[in-house]
């Protein structure tokens, strides 16, 4: 058992694993291309069922090594729901599962420390997110019900209604095109600068740079735990060897106190 999680545990074998994801994701691009399909698409399916069979058997191997522990770490059941994805027969209303394969990419997310990384702050951030958005929900519904009584009337295309507005002004949010609808705004109100410079002020400039803030602040944290995670483990390495080598002393001791009459007889 500790041979095959030795094999498991190794670079080799994560490299291996890596290596398939990125092979089966260039053959997953191939697919959507017609040609290509027309051409090797047996081989293609026959190399996307030999992944998933390697798959498999990873997980089977990860499950024999750890047993319970398995389904402590959220990277494996991570894992193993994109293979279950990817098992389950894509035929009549399930043929949209067959467009999920592609989900078996995102495994390299879970093999990668570097993107674990980001996930885990991203989902570390989220409480703090969460009170970002209910803030910026309800910036959203006030400028949503100011811009439908002002503008609505005028422009009922853009503001005509709640959804509307909030649908128009989320466009604005993302800067794109905002300037056009701002311009045709204020041919029929001179004054909607005032309006529109203050909610892209609010809600980009400001509320949406607070997500990066905790996004960045929660990185930080996790990284400051890690640090003190790796401290503790040196602690308690230095701990234990302090006290083999007391233990060490202790036996050079009662060596000594035993050989000393025999030393002095000679």
């Amino acid at each position: 058992m500790q041979k095959l999680k030795s094999i498991v545990e190794s670079n080799v074998f994560t490299n291996f694993i890596m290596a398939l994801i990125i092979m089966n994701a260039v053959t997953l691009a191939l697919e959507t291309s017609p040609t290509v399909m027309a051409q090797i698409g047996p081989f293609l399916n026959a190399f996307d069922r030999i992944v998933l069979a390697i798959f498999v058997i990873e997980l089977t191997l990860k499950l024999i090594v750890y047993r319970w522990n398995f389904f402590r770490s959220g990277w494996n059941l991570f894992d193993t729901a994109i293979v279950t994805i990817a098992l389950i027969p894509a035929t009549g209303p399930l043929t949209v599962l067959r467009a999920l394969r592609v989900l078996r990419v995102l495994r390299l997310v879970s093999l990668l420390p570097q993107m674990r990384r980001v996930v885990e702050a991203l989902v570390h951030a989220l409480p703090g997110m969460a009170s970002i958005t209910m803030l910026m929900g309800v910036v959203f519904f006030v400028a949503a019900v100011v811009a439908t009584k002002l503008f609505g009337e005028a422009h009922p295309v853009y503001f005509g209604t709640l959804g509307d507005s909030l649908f128009t002004l989320f466009a604005i949010m993302t800067l794109e095109g905002w300037a056009d609808i701002a311009r045709e705004v204020q041919a029929t109100h001179p004054q909607a600068y005032l309006f529109f410079v203050p909610f892209i002020v609010i809600s980009v400039f400001a509320v949406l740079n607070l997500f990066i803030a905790v996004l960045t602040n929660s990185m930080q944290e996790m990284h400051q735990e890690e640090i003190k995670v790796e401290e503790q483990m040196a602690e308690n390495q230095l701990r234990l060897l302090m006290a083999e080598l007391t233990a060490l002393r202790g036996e050079v001791k009662d060596l000594r106190a035993a050989l000393e009459p025999t030393i002095r007889r000679g």
